[in-house]
Protein backbone atom coordinates (compact mmCIF):
# COMPACT_ATOMS: atom_id res chain seq x y z
CA UNK A 1 0.00 0.00 0.00
CA UNK A 2 2.77 2.49 1.11
CA UNK A 3 4.70 1.49 -2.76
CA UNK A 4 1.58 1.87 -4.67
CA UNK A 5 0.63 5.29 -2.34
CA UNK A 6 4.04 6.52 -3.06
CA UNK A 7 4.02 5.89 -6.67
CA UNK A 8 0.69 7.66 -7.30
CA UNK A 9 2.46 10.72 -5.15
CA UNK A 10 5.23 10.41 -7.63
CA UNK A 11 3.03 10.59 -10.92
CA UNK A 12 0.86 13.26 -9.71
CA UNK A 13 3.66 15.01 -8.90
CA UNK A 14 5.93 13.95 -12.31
CA UNK A 15 1.69 15.18 -14.19
CA UNK A 16 1.95 18.42 -12.15
CA UNK A 17 6.08 19.32 -12.95
CA UNK A 18 5.48 18.48 -16.74
CA UNK A 19 2.44 20.79 -16.71
CA UNK A 20 4.31 23.41 -15.39
CA UNK A 21 7.25 22.89 -17.50
CA UNK A 22 5.19 23.50 -20.92
CA UNK A 23 3.45 26.95 -19.39
CA UNK A 24 6.82 28.19 -19.06
CA UNK A 25 8.10 26.99 -22.07
CA UNK A 26 4.04 28.63 -23.42
CA UNK A 27 5.52 31.97 -21.29
CA UNK A 28 9.12 31.91 -22.84
CA UNK A 29 7.82 31.38 -26.67
CA UNK A 30 5.30 34.18 -26.31
CA UNK A 31 8.14 36.65 -24.71
CA UNK A 32 10.17 35.98 -28.28
CA UNK A 33 7.53 36.73 -30.09
CA UNK A 34 6.83 40.15 -28.26
CA UNK A 35 10.67 41.30 -28.75
CA UNK A 36 10.59 40.15 -32.09
CA UNK A 37 7.17 42.62 -32.67
CA UNK A 38 9.51 45.67 -30.46
CA UNK A 39 12.53 45.36 -33.17
CA UNK A 40 10.03 45.03 -35.80
CA UNK A 41 8.55 48.65 -34.12
CA UNK A 42 11.80 49.94 -33.56
CA UNK A 43 13.12 49.49 -36.95
CA UNK A 44 10.05 50.48 -38.15
CA UNK A 45 10.61 53.93 -36.38
CA UNK A 46 13.92 54.85 -37.40
CA UNK A 47 12.95 54.44 -41.14
CA UNK A 48 10.02 57.10 -39.90
CA UNK A 49 12.97 59.29 -38.79
CA UNK A 50 15.12 58.74 -41.17
CA UNK A 51 12.36 60.03 -43.95
CA UNK A 52 11.48 62.84 -42.16
CA UNK A 53 15.15 63.72 -41.84
CA UNK A 54 15.67 63.69 -45.40
CA UNK A 55 12.73 65.70 -46.22
CA UNK A 56 13.78 68.65 -43.81
CA UNK A 57 17.17 68.35 -45.30
CA UNK A 58 15.63 68.59 -48.68
CA UNK A 59 13.62 71.46 -48.07
CA UNK A 60 16.64 73.64 -46.38
CA UNK A 61 18.51 72.90 -49.60
CA UNK A 62 15.57 74.35 -51.50
CA UNK A 63 15.25 77.29 -50.03
CA UNK A 64 19.49 77.92 -50.05
CA UNK A 65 19.15 77.28 -53.90
CA UNK A 66 16.07 79.78 -53.83
CA UNK A 67 17.92 82.51 -51.72
CA UNK A 68 21.31 82.02 -53.97
CA UNK A 69 19.22 81.88 -56.90
CA UNK A 70 18.09 85.57 -56.03
CA UNK A 71 21.10 87.23 -55.05
CA UNK A 72 22.53 85.87 -58.29
CA UNK A 73 19.48 87.64 -60.15
CA UNK A 74 19.87 90.75 -58.09
CA UNK A 75 23.63 90.80 -58.57
CA UNK A 76 23.21 90.50 -62.63
CA UNK A 77 20.43 93.20 -62.81
CA UNK A 78 22.80 95.91 -60.90
CA UNK A 79 25.58 94.96 -63.31
CA UNK A 80 23.60 95.34 -66.53
CA UNK A 81 22.19 98.96 -65.67
CA UNK A 82 25.51 99.41 -65.01
CA UNK A 83 26.72 98.87 -68.71
CA UNK A 84 24.02 100.49 -69.56
CA UNK A 85 24.20 103.83 -68.01
CA UNK A 86 27.88 103.69 -69.51
CA UNK A 87 27.18 103.21 -73.01
CA UNK A 88 24.72 106.19 -72.69
CA UNK A 89 28.13 107.76 -71.67
CA UNK A 90 30.72 109.94 -74.29
CA UNK A 91 33.16 108.29 -77.07
CA UNK A 92 36.35 108.98 -75.16
CA UNK A 93 35.24 107.10 -71.78
CA UNK A 94 34.79 103.85 -74.07
CA UNK A 95 37.25 102.07 -73.67
CA UNK A 96 37.82 102.74 -70.35
CA UNK A 97 34.18 101.59 -69.43
CA UNK A 98 34.52 98.76 -71.84
CA UNK A 99 37.71 97.85 -69.61
CA UNK A 100 35.82 98.27 -66.86
CA UNK A 101 33.01 96.47 -68.04
CA UNK A 102 35.73 93.20 -68.38
CA UNK A 103 36.65 93.69 -64.91
CA UNK A 104 33.04 93.24 -63.57
CA UNK A 105 32.29 90.67 -65.95
CA UNK A 106 35.42 89.10 -64.59
CA UNK A 107 34.00 89.39 -61.48
CA UNK A 108 30.87 88.26 -61.38
CA UNK A 109 32.73 85.51 -62.65
CA UNK A 110 34.20 84.95 -60.06
CA UNK A 111 31.68 85.44 -58.13
CA UNK A 112 29.77 82.91 -59.38
CA UNK A 113 32.49 80.47 -59.13
CA UNK A 114 32.56 81.21 -55.56
CA UNK A 115 29.26 80.61 -55.20
CA UNK A 116 28.87 77.47 -57.01
CA UNK A 117 32.09 76.44 -54.54
CA UNK A 118 30.10 77.52 -51.52
CA UNK A 119 26.51 75.57 -52.36
CA UNK A 120 28.95 72.39 -52.81
CA UNK A 121 30.69 72.63 -49.94
CA UNK A 122 27.07 73.30 -48.13
CA UNK A 123 25.97 70.00 -49.95
CA UNK A 124 28.67 68.41 -48.80
CA UNK A 125 28.53 69.68 -44.87
CA UNK A 126 25.02 68.31 -45.43
CA UNK A 127 25.68 65.00 -46.43
CA UNK A 128 28.18 64.91 -43.73
CA UNK A 129 25.34 65.79 -41.54
CA UNK A 130 23.39 63.61 -42.63
CA UNK A 131 25.86 60.65 -42.14
CA UNK A 132 26.90 61.64 -38.71
CA UNK A 133 23.02 61.94 -37.49
CA UNK A 134 22.36 58.06 -39.35
CA UNK A 135 25.44 57.08 -37.61
CA UNK A 136 24.62 57.94 -34.17
CA UNK A 137 21.19 57.00 -34.56
CA UNK A 138 22.62 53.62 -35.52
CA UNK A 139 24.76 53.70 -32.75
CA UNK A 140 22.00 54.65 -30.37
CA UNK A 141 20.25 51.34 -31.51
CA UNK A 142 22.99 49.40 -31.28
CA UNK A 143 23.74 50.11 -28.14
CA UNK A 144 20.04 49.72 -26.73
CA UNK A 145 19.75 46.01 -28.72
CA UNK A 146 23.12 45.15 -27.25
CA UNK A 147 21.92 46.04 -23.37
CA UNK A 148 18.82 44.33 -24.61
CA UNK A 149 20.81 41.42 -25.69
CA UNK A 150 22.94 41.10 -22.57
CA UNK A 151 19.64 41.70 -20.46
CA UNK A 152 17.59 38.70 -22.34
CA UNK A 153 21.03 36.77 -21.77
CA UNK A 154 21.54 37.34 -18.20
CA UNK A 155 17.93 36.76 -17.16
CA UNK A 156 18.10 33.59 -19.70
CA UNK A 157 21.01 32.16 -17.55
CA UNK A 158 19.82 33.17 -14.31
CA UNK A 159 16.05 31.15 -15.16
CA UNK A 160 17.78 28.45 -16.44
CA UNK A 161 19.93 27.65 -13.02
CA UNK A 162 16.64 28.16 -11.19
CA UNK A 163 15.07 25.61 -13.40
CA UNK A 164 17.92 23.59 -12.81
CA UNK A 165 18.05 23.80 -9.37
CA UNK A 166 14.16 23.28 -9.12
CA UNK A 167 14.54 19.92 -10.75
CA UNK A 168 17.81 18.87 -8.69
CA UNK A 169 15.78 19.58 -5.44
CA UNK A 170 12.64 17.77 -6.37
CA UNK A 171 14.74 15.07 -7.68
CA UNK A 172 15.84 14.61 -3.96
CA UNK A 173 13.03 15.21 -2.01
CA UNK A 174 9.50 15.53 -3.38
CA UNK A 175 7.73 16.91 -0.14
CA UNK A 176 10.82 19.65 -0.11
CA UNK A 177 9.88 20.16 -3.43
CA UNK A 178 6.47 20.87 -2.80
CA UNK A 179 7.05 23.04 0.85
CA UNK A 180 8.99 25.70 -1.51
CA UNK A 181 6.71 25.30 -4.17
CA UNK A 182 3.70 26.66 -1.34
CA UNK A 183 6.09 28.89 -0.02
CA UNK A 184 7.21 31.02 -3.67
CA UNK A 185 9.95 31.11 -5.71
CA UNK A 186 11.30 34.86 -4.25
CA UNK A 187 13.80 33.03 -1.48
CA UNK A 188 14.88 30.31 -4.25
CA UNK A 189 15.56 33.28 -7.09
CA UNK A 190 17.83 34.69 -4.56
CA UNK A 191 19.88 31.72 -3.91
CA UNK A 192 20.22 31.12 -7.67
CA UNK A 193 21.96 34.70 -8.00
CA UNK A 194 24.00 34.36 -5.12
CA UNK A 195 25.52 31.12 -6.89
CA UNK A 196 25.66 32.60 -9.83
CA UNK A 197 27.70 35.21 -8.52
CA UNK A 198 30.03 33.21 -6.62
CA UNK A 199 30.79 31.31 -9.40
CA UNK A 200 31.43 34.71 -11.77
CA UNK A 201 33.69 36.02 -9.13
CA UNK A 202 35.76 32.50 -9.49
CA UNK A 203 36.10 32.37 -12.56
CA UNK A 204 37.05 35.95 -13.24
CA UNK A 205 39.28 36.04 -10.04
CA UNK A 206 41.12 32.15 -9.68
CA UNK A 207 43.98 33.85 -7.63
CA UNK A 208 41.06 35.57 -5.06
CA UNK A 209 39.73 33.18 -2.25
CA UNK A 210 36.06 33.45 -3.16
CA UNK A 211 33.99 32.22 0.81
CA UNK A 212 30.18 31.86 0.90
CA UNK A 213 28.75 32.69 3.79
CA UNK A 214 26.92 30.12 5.47
CA UNK A 215 22.63 30.27 5.65
CA UNK A 216 21.99 31.63 9.34
CA UNK A 217 24.94 33.68 9.62
CA UNK A 218 25.04 37.38 10.24
CA UNK A 219 27.17 38.92 7.56
CA UNK A 220 26.93 39.59 3.73
CA UNK A 221 26.35 36.66 1.57
CA UNK A 222 29.88 36.58 -0.13
CA UNK A 223 33.43 37.55 0.41
CA UNK A 224 36.07 37.98 -1.60
CA UNK A 225 39.30 38.33 -0.34
CA UNK A 226 42.28 39.79 -2.84
CA UNK A 227 45.52 38.62 -4.09
CA UNK A 228 48.09 40.20 -5.65
CA UNK A 229 50.33 38.75 -7.93
CA UNK A 230 52.98 37.19 -4.97
CA UNK A 231 49.40 36.05 -3.60
CA UNK A 232 49.53 38.32 -0.35
CA UNK A 233 46.22 39.37 0.77
CA UNK A 234 45.81 42.90 -0.22
CA UNK A 235 41.76 43.69 0.78
CA UNK A 236 38.56 42.21 0.75
CA UNK A 237 35.32 42.75 -1.09
CA UNK A 238 31.71 41.91 0.54
CA UNK A 239 28.84 41.18 -1.65
CA UNK A 240 24.95 40.84 -0.80
CA UNK A 241 22.79 39.62 -3.47
CA UNK A 242 19.10 40.95 -4.11
CA UNK A 243 16.43 39.74 -6.53
CA UNK A 244 13.61 41.32 -5.68
CA UNK A 245 10.90 43.61 -7.51
CA UNK A 246 11.32 46.39 -5.44
CA UNK A 247 14.51 48.34 -3.46
CA UNK A 248 14.86 48.97 -0.08
CA UNK A 249 17.38 51.81 1.97
CA UNK A 250 17.84 48.96 4.49
CA UNK A 251 19.87 46.93 2.29
CA UNK A 252 22.39 49.39 2.84
CA UNK A 253 22.71 49.94 6.44
CA UNK A 254 23.01 46.47 7.00
CA UNK A 255 25.37 46.26 4.11
CA UNK A 256 28.05 49.07 5.98
CA UNK A 257 27.34 47.01 9.52
CA UNK A 258 28.54 44.07 7.78
CA UNK A 259 31.54 45.70 5.80
CA UNK A 260 32.67 47.33 9.47
CA UNK A 261 31.99 43.92 11.39
CA UNK A 262 33.36 41.83 8.84
CA UNK A 263 36.54 44.57 8.23
CA UNK A 264 36.16 44.71 4.58
CA UNK A 265 37.46 47.62 2.71
CA UNK A 266 34.80 47.62 -0.23
CA UNK A 267 30.85 46.56 0.13
CA UNK A 268 28.68 45.81 -3.49
CA UNK A 269 25.03 45.26 -3.34
CA UNK A 270 24.25 43.32 -6.25
CA UNK A 271 20.80 43.75 -6.96
CA UNK A 272 17.69 43.52 -9.82
CA UNK A 273 15.95 46.19 -8.15
CA UNK A 274 17.76 49.58 -8.74
CA UNK A 275 17.22 52.69 -6.58
CA UNK A 276 14.34 55.38 -7.91
CA UNK A 277 17.41 57.98 -8.84
CA UNK A 278 19.68 55.51 -9.90
CA UNK A 279 19.64 54.11 -13.76
CA UNK A 280 23.17 52.37 -13.78
CA UNK A 281 25.67 51.19 -10.61
CA UNK A 282 27.09 53.83 -8.69
CA UNK A 283 28.30 54.84 -4.99
CA UNK A 284 25.68 55.63 -2.60
CA UNK A 285 26.55 56.25 1.41
CA UNK A 286 29.78 54.13 0.94
CA UNK A 287 28.41 51.49 -0.59
CA UNK A 288 28.58 50.47 -4.84
CA UNK A 289 25.17 49.59 -6.10
CA UNK A 290 24.91 47.54 -9.36
CA UNK A 291 23.02 45.46 -11.73
CA UNK A 292 24.18 41.87 -12.03
CA UNK A 293 25.16 42.08 -15.52
CA UNK A 294 27.49 45.29 -13.90
CA UNK A 295 29.10 43.56 -11.08
CA UNK A 296 32.26 42.05 -12.87
CA UNK A 297 33.51 45.01 -14.51
CA UNK A 298 32.52 47.17 -11.07
CA UNK A 299 34.48 43.97 -9.37
CA UNK A 300 37.40 44.45 -11.79
CA UNK A 301 37.81 48.39 -11.54
CA UNK A 302 37.30 48.05 -7.26
CA UNK A 303 39.97 44.88 -7.23
CA UNK A 304 42.80 47.00 -8.99
CA UNK A 305 42.65 50.23 -6.72
CA UNK A 306 42.38 47.70 -3.43
CA UNK A 307 45.72 46.17 -4.91
CA UNK A 308 46.97 49.50 -5.54
CA UNK A 309 46.04 51.06 -2.25
CA UNK A 310 47.61 48.03 -0.39
CA UNK A 311 50.79 48.29 -2.92
CA UNK A 312 51.45 52.32 -1.54
CA UNK A 313 50.38 51.05 2.19
CA UNK A 314 53.00 48.12 1.90
CA UNK A 315 55.85 51.19 0.44
CA UNK A 316 55.19 53.24 3.33
CA UNK A 317 56.24 50.29 6.23
CA UNK A 318 59.41 51.08 8.18
CA UNK A 319 59.75 54.46 6.29
CA UNK A 320 60.67 56.07 9.87
CA UNK A 321 63.39 53.22 10.80
CA UNK A 322 65.31 54.01 7.34
CA UNK A 323 64.93 57.70 8.29
CA UNK A 324 66.47 56.49 11.95
CA UNK A 325 69.35 54.63 10.54
CA UNK A 326 70.37 57.54 7.96
CA UNK A 327 70.48 60.15 10.37
CA UNK A 328 72.80 57.79 12.44
CA UNK A 329 75.32 56.96 9.53
CA UNK A 330 75.20 60.64 8.68
CA UNK A 331 76.82 61.37 12.18
CA UNK A 332 78.37 58.11 12.78
CA UNK A 333 82.44 59.03 13.07
CA UNK A 334 82.60 56.33 10.29
CA UNK A 335 81.01 59.06 7.67
CA UNK A 336 83.15 61.67 9.05
CA UNK A 337 86.65 59.81 8.68
CA UNK A 338 85.32 58.73 5.23
CA UNK A 339 84.56 62.26 4.33
CA UNK A 340 87.85 63.84 5.55
CA UNK A 341 90.08 61.78 4.07
CA UNK A 342 88.00 62.50 0.92
CA UNK A 343 89.08 66.54 1.62
CA UNK A 344 92.51 65.73 2.15
CA UNK A 345 92.69 64.21 -0.81
CA UNK A 346 91.26 66.81 -2.45
CA UNK A 347 93.22 69.68 -1.03
CA UNK A 348 96.76 67.74 -1.62
CA UNK A 349 95.43 67.60 -5.48
CA UNK A 350 94.94 71.07 -5.40
CA UNK A 351 98.08 72.43 -3.86
CA UNK A 352 100.12 69.89 -6.52
CA UNK A 353 98.32 71.15 -9.34
CA UNK A 354 99.37 74.82 -7.98
CA UNK A 355 102.65 74.52 -7.51
CA UNK A 356 102.87 73.01 -11.21
CA UNK A 357 101.55 75.66 -12.62
CA UNK A 358 103.88 78.13 -11.00
CA UNK A 359 106.85 76.10 -11.71
CA UNK A 360 105.98 75.60 -14.93
CA UNK A 361 105.17 79.86 -15.79
CA UNK A 362 108.60 80.38 -14.30
CA UNK A 363 110.25 78.07 -16.53
CA UNK A 364 108.11 79.34 -19.28
CA UNK A 365 109.15 83.12 -18.52
CA UNK A 366 112.99 81.47 -18.47
CA UNK A 367 112.66 80.66 -22.16
CA UNK A 368 110.87 82.96 -23.13
CA UNK A 369 113.98 85.08 -22.57
CA UNK A 370 116.77 83.20 -23.41
CA UNK A 371 114.40 82.75 -27.43
CA UNK A 372 114.14 86.85 -27.50
CA UNK A 373 118.16 87.09 -26.78
CA UNK A 374 118.85 84.88 -29.78
CA UNK A 375 115.99 85.88 -32.24
CA UNK A 376 117.54 89.62 -30.93
CA UNK A 377 121.30 88.81 -31.93
CA UNK A 378 119.60 86.64 -35.16
CA UNK A 379 118.15 89.87 -36.53
CA UNK A 380 122.15 91.91 -36.17
CA UNK A 381 123.78 89.45 -37.43
CA UNK A 382 121.45 89.24 -40.33
CA UNK A 383 121.47 92.81 -41.17
CA UNK A 384 125.11 93.21 -40.67
CA UNK A 385 125.49 90.27 -43.55
CA UNK A 386 123.40 91.94 -45.55
CA UNK A 387 124.77 95.62 -45.69
CA UNK A 388 127.90 93.97 -46.60
CA UNK A 389 126.54 91.70 -49.42
CA UNK A 390 124.31 93.80 -50.53
CA UNK A 391 121.71 92.03 -53.45
CA UNK A 392 124.00 88.65 -53.09
CA UNK A 393 122.72 88.16 -49.82
CA UNK A 394 122.37 85.32 -47.70
CA UNK A 395 119.21 83.64 -46.25
CA UNK A 396 119.55 83.62 -42.24
CA UNK A 397 116.10 83.71 -41.61
CA UNK A 398 114.95 81.61 -38.34
CA UNK A 399 111.23 82.25 -38.26
CA UNK A 400 109.04 83.88 -41.08
CA UNK A 401 109.13 87.42 -41.96
CA UNK A 402 106.41 88.65 -39.62
CA UNK A 403 108.06 87.52 -36.64
CA UNK A 404 111.58 88.59 -37.47
CA UNK A 405 109.84 92.20 -38.13
CA UNK A 406 108.33 92.03 -35.41
CA UNK A 407 111.45 91.60 -33.67
CA UNK A 408 112.96 93.91 -34.94
CA UNK A 409 110.28 96.31 -34.49
CA UNK A 410 110.57 96.52 -30.87
CA UNK A 411 114.04 98.37 -31.17
CA UNK A 412 115.79 96.32 -28.38
CA UNK A 413 119.15 96.07 -28.25
CA UNK A 414 121.23 93.34 -28.72
CA UNK A 415 122.37 90.94 -26.26
CA UNK A 416 126.16 91.56 -24.75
Amino acid sequence: MEDAFAADIEKEMRGKLESEWRKRMEVLQAEKQQLAQQRQLVEQQRQIQEEELNKRLLSEKEKLQASLSENIRKSLSADFENQLRMLQQTNQEQEARLKEARRQELEFLRREQELRNKEEELEIAMQKKILEARNQLSEVIRKEEAERSQLRETEFQLRLREMEKQLEDQRKLAEEMKRKAEQGSTQLQGEIQELALEEMLRQAFPFDEVTEVGKGVKGADCIQIIRNQYGQDCGRIIYESKRTKDFSKDWVEKLKADMRSQGADVAILVTQAMPKDMERFGEREGVWICSFAEVKALALVLRDGVIRIAGALKSQENKGDKMHMLYNYLTSSEFAEQWKAIREGFLAMKTSIQKEREAMEKLWKAREKQLEKVLLNAAHIKGAVEGIAGSDSVDLKLLEDAADELLMGNGAAPAE
